[in-house]
């Protein structure tokens, strides 16, 4: 009791800490609104509400901004480490974040199953109070988002989900992001998703509406979303007055769609279960013929790994496909939830239009 007590101290604490100086790099003063993302955690986008999302975009805008287009050196990490648990491997996801904390002068951690065992020969609890006292935050990939709910219950420090079952909520950032840079603004746009009703899918419905998105899902008779996942969608769409719709047809899903989204057919896990699944996503590839019933201004995006099943080589190297910029965009969205949650750095960056 007593240390789950010091744990909602310490987060406070670090909410509403001084403003950082580094090397007489000022991170500058806490924003004047609402927005106040110092210390929470990021478990799922259904935490959040839109603004606070649009500021970790503005941010992510704003920082890529600096850094990459003007050369500036910003080390608003500097003396701060960073756990990361891979209980699954990646590409995306660790270099995006190494790099990043790296580039904000942090010090990232990596940590394997052969360098921990999450509940097994220490209990989440522990490991969570260990990290706590050893880390600023910790990134976890995790299978279950069980797992990732007790790390934030037990640690003092914010934990970020870098992947679970249920979840991928810094990948959905990414690609807003890239939309956004696309397109100008997301207000308005028809998202269509053609697969599995799966961890990304899950996190788009949990923030797609929120931004005036409209969304169309099409996935195969036993692989629809998670029903209660489905059910705060349909009352975020109410809530916000944008389509919600769910098929079994993909063409019907792509109709009119701006953005055409797909993903892993056999995620991580489900090696097992592949010659069903390959035979029960049949006609779910997207190709140019599903492009021809989409918005005259598609576009393309995959979170990576594809495989050609998922989305034939016209489509996936098209001028229309995004998904090179919005693997790159997983660098700059993961630096903004790390300065976000970690520092009173204020963007800018003139605030985008969303």
């Amino acid at each position: 009791m007593l240390f789950n007590l010091r744990i909602l101290l310490n987060k406070s604490a670090l909410r509403h800490s001084h403003n950082c100086v580094v090397r007489n790099f000022r991170c500058g003063q806490p924003l004047q609104n609402k927005v106040q993302l110092k210390g929470r955690d990021l478990l799922t986008l259904k935490n959040f509400t839109g603004e606070e999302i649009k500021y970790i975009l503005w941010l992510s805008a704003d920082l890529k901004f600096r850094i990459k287009q003007k050369g500036e050196y910003l080390p608003l990490l500097q003396g701060k480490s960073l756990g990361m648990i891979f209980e699954k491997r990646s590409t995306r996801t660790r270099l995006s974040t190494e790099t990043g904390f790296a580039l904000l002068g942090g010090h990232p951690c990596f940590l394997t199953t052969q360098d921990i065992h999450l509940g097994v020969n220490e209990s989440l609890k522990d490991t969570a109070r260990v990290l706590s006292s050893m880390t600023d935050a910790v990134l976890a990939r995790v299978y279950k988002q069980s797992d990732l709910d007790i790390l934030a219950q037990e640690a003092s420090i914010p934990i970020i989900n870098g992947l679970s079952d249920l979840y991928h909520p810094i990948q959905i950032l990414a690609d807003y992001l890239t939309l956004q840079e696309h397109y100008g603004a997301l207000k308005g746009l028809t998202l269509s998703w053609i697969g599995d009703g799966n961890n990304i899918l899950h996190s788009i419905m949990m923030s797609a509406a929120k931004f005036g998105m409209h969304l169309q899902v099409a996935t195969p008779k036993g692989y629809e979303p998670d029903p209660s996942i489905t059910k705060l969608a349909e009352q975020y769409a109410k809530e916000n007055g944008t389509k919600l719709s769910l098929t079994n047809d993909p063409l019907e899903a792509a109709r009119g769609g701006n953005v055409l989204i797909t993903d892993t057919w056999i995620s991580m896990g489900q090696e097992e279960e592949k010659k069903k699944r390959l035979q029960a996503f049949q006609g779910y590839q997207v190709t140019m013929k599903t492009a021809e019933v989409a918005a005259s201004d598609w576009t393309f995006l995959h979170c990576l790994p594809r495989k050609p099943e998922e989305v034939d080589d016209e489509v996936f190297y098209s001028p229309q496909s995004l998904v090179f910029p919005e693997a790159e965009n997983r660098k700059w969205t993961i630096m903004a939830v790390m300065v976000s949650l970690l520092t009173d750095y204020s963007p800018q960056l003139q605030k985008p239009k969303f």
